[in-house]
């Protein structure tokens, strides 16, 4: 770990084989622009994890640290199905680590990718799902504020009941309190654009209502194949989450009931007081809506072997935090 440049120079083989904190590099499963995620095996329990390794610099900012060690403790206390594990965070020779379960499998983004728009009773499945694990964090103070498709994992469900296991992911970055906006003390904006709440963007307090926000433009772009806003350039789209209303989604999707483009004005207001309180209460919207005729269908999830077929892969700034390769 002494040169530092390793984890962001765009050559991770270079780990590859080393031992960070009692775990063993095995390969890289997903980079941004904060950290790097690696399949690893936990020498202790010799039992695979994925292992986040932040961006050194990160490390050097004591705010950033004492509360990235903190909030990953915390939310490796929450005990929900639907929240990927935590097992351990700390610090190694001078760059914070997260280990968290290994979960093998598809990502939300790449099966939006391959499929397209989901039907409605399985967007329901998944999002009830997601919004659980959401209201849980919530309950324990923590916001996520970065809900997007290639932090939602898609595993395979215990039956046909139950086709589809979702996780959320990406719990390590959050922020703690009510009182905290959307930028870090390290002046870097935590969100991803395409998902954004208003009130991240100006820099006003937010909490769980902002994850509504985010968690409604995860659920529109399922059932319309695009998120809410699409704009030419990022101040552009900045600007259409703050004051622009978003389309209806029967104009996306027509097939659907009209209700639910009430359903997700509401969802994703400007105002975090004309929201829904919680994302379940999102959910619960979204079921009372008649199906429109669409079938429920089960996502497929297969993955695909490496070199075998594999769809166009994201942009990088909605790479996962998790993905087969």
């Amino acid at each position: 770990m002494a040169r530092e440049t390793s984890l962001f120079s765009g050559r991770p083989s270079e780990l590859v084989g080393q031992q960070v904190a009692g775990y063993r590099i095995e390969r890289e499963i997903g980079r941004g622009g904060m950290a790097v995620v690696y399949r690893a095996r936990d020498l202790r329990l010799d039992r695979a994890v994925a292992l986040k390794l932040l961006a050194p610099e990160l490390a050097r900012n004591d705010t950033f640290r004492r509360r990235f060690t903190h909030e990953s403790h915390v939310a490796a206390a929450i005990d929900h199905p639907n929240i990927v594990p935590v097992f351990e965070a700390g610090e190694t020779d001078g760059v914070l680590y997260i280990a968290m379960r290994y979960v093998p499998g598809s990502d939300l983004r790449h099966l939006l990718d391959r499929d397209g728009p989901l039907p409605l009773a399985t967007a329901v499945r998944i999002a009830a799902q997601v919004g659980s694990a959401l209201d849980a964090a919530h309950e324990h103070g923590l916001v996520h504020r970065d809900v997007k498709p290639g932090n939602i994992l898609v595993a395979r469900g215990t039956d046909s009941d139950h086709p589809e296991h979702v996780y959320l992911t990406d719990f390590g970055l959050t922020k703690k309190s009510l009182s905290l906006t959307g930028f870090t003390t390290v002046g870097q904006f935590v969100g991803t654009l395409d998902y954004v709440a208003p009130e991240q963007i100006s820099g006003r307090p937010v909490d769980g209502r902002c994850d509504v926000y985010g968690f409604a433009c995860v659920v529109y772009e399922v059932l319309a194949g695009r998120p809410p806003f699409r704009r030419d350039d990022d101040m552009a789209l900045l600007w259409a989450h703050q004051y622009d209303e978003p389309p209806p989604l029967s104009e996306s999707r027509p097939g659907l009931a009209p209700h639910l483009d009430a359903v997700f004005a509401r969802a994703l207001a400007k105002s975090p007081d004309d929201r829904y309180d919680s994302c379940l209460a999102f959910v619960a919207a979204l079921r009372g809506a008649p199906a429109g005729g669409h079938p429920a269908t089960e996502v497929a999830l297969d993955v695909v072997a490496a070199g075998e077929g594999r769809a166009k892969p994201p942009p990088r700034w909605a790479e996962p935090v998790f993905r087969e390769r």
